[in-house]
């Protein structure tokens, strides 16, 4: 005689319910944690930066990241900023020489950790939410203007920032005489407005970055920005 399976056919149906609740569950916590998360914060599938061409002239951007275990020594200026010590001597000449010719200027940033470039990039698109912007449109045009943490030229120690002191002297003058003359010292113009499309960040005229005197000569003759540059060396 055959029994009917009556608890198999009542066990199926819940065991399934159960298993499609999971998933879903499952589903919108991964859709939440991606849109919290900026995604280009975890360096997914970006490529460390390389290291061949000598510690002044490693290339990061948007495609390449901070290589692993790179860890600077650092030098603290009068201000409490931090910079890579190599860069140390140059960077204090061109200030002695610019403050020679009239002006007044500090550095305003010089070495980040990659906790203190991610706040700078959460406060920058909470900046765009406040406007009415959606958090991928934010994210998108936070990016324009701060690294995304990880690729950040400040977290190697090579770049700073500078500012004018504007009680003394104006921006504009400060900018000008960089632009002219900090190549001999070995530092560059790092995101020139004419560059955008190559750099993918927006014109910066406070930030300079320290790639060595040759190479920063080579770069102001022929107008190379540092991808131009890179590409142009190893091909």
């Amino acid at each position: 005689m055959k029994y009917k399976n009556y608890n198999r056919k009542k066990w199926f149906p819940r065991q399934f319910v159960k298993l499609i609740a999971g998933l879903v569950l499952l589903m919108v916590l991964g859709y939440t944690v991606v849109q919290m998360t900026p995604l280009r914060s975890l360096n997914l599938g970006i490529e460390e930066a390389d290291t061949s061409l000598g510690w002044n002239l490693i290339l990061v951007n948007k495609d390449y990241k901070i290589p692993s275990g790179y860890d600077p020594e650092l030098t603290e200026l009068s201000n409490e900023q931090k910079v890579d010590s190599r860069i140390y001597p140059q960077l204090q000449k061109m200030f002695d020489d610019a403050r020679a010719a009239g002006l007044e200027l500090f550095v305003r940033e010089g070495y980040r950790t990659i906790q203190e470039q991610q706040k700078i990039m959460d406060e920058k698109i909470e900046e765009y939410r406040a406007e009415g912007y959606s958090h991928s449109e934010a994210k998108e045009l936070a990016e324009k203007y701060v690294a995304i943490p990880g690729t950040s030229e400040h977290q190697l120690g090579l770049s700073v920032d500078i500012n004018a002191d504007t009680s003394k002297c104006s921006s504009d003058a400060v900018y000008a005489w960089l632009a002219e003359n900090a190549y001999k010292y070995g530092f560059i113009k790092r995101y020139p407005s004419e560059k955008v499309e190559i750099t993918r960040i927006n014109n910066e005229p406070w930030h300079y970055r320290y790639v060595g005197t040759e190479a920063a000569a080579k770069m102001q003759e022929s107008g190379l920005c540092l991808e131009e540059y890179i590409e142009q060396l190893k091909s």
